[in-house]
């Protein structure tokens, strides 16, 4: 199980440049939390939910999570100190577009996962694409040829 540093978290708001393992490790933690915090998006924790997680997780990170892991990290928000959005926006400086991208295609691969999305899981979606700031063009994968 891999968990967020605080220290990785200092160093985005701090305004520190990022090595390039720590820039990776970065990449992971925010698709670690903004996954697992996709789960409650509509108050309700579903295993399907849970265990696609853990896939895909698995997929882009490498890492191994467990099912207590996703559910904590789900439920952490009443305990945190910086929001999920201020953590994304301070983070979305410091990764390419390409890996915020990423994390967004794996979000909408878990949001789908249960056969229905909430009116509750279309704002988590839409606050994280604007705290990652992508634009619509880069959403679509969309670059000008050089």
């Amino acid at each position: 199980m891999s968990t967020l540093r605080l220290d990785n978290i200092l160093n985005i708001f701090s305004g520190a440049e990022l090595s390039a393992p720590e820039l990776e490790q970065l990449r992971n933690d925010i698709m670690f939390v903004t996954l697992s915090r996709a789960t409650s998006a509509d108050t309700n924790i579903q295993n399907r939910e849970v265990e696609r997680v853990i896939a895909v997780l698995k997929t882009h990170t490498g890492n191994d999570y467990s099912a207590a892991d996703i559910r904590v990290a789900a439920q952490s928000a009443i305990f945190e100190t910086v929001s999920l959005q201020r953590y994304l926006n301070g983070s979305a400086k410091k990764i390419a577009w390409q890996d915020r991208l990423i994390i967004v295609h794996a979000l909408i691969d878990v949001i789908r996962s249960d056969g229905r999305t909430s009116d509750m899981e279309i704002t988590f979606f839409n606050d994280v694409v604007a705290a990652l700031k992508l634009t619509p063009s880069q959403l679509l994968g969309l670059e000008a040829e050089s």
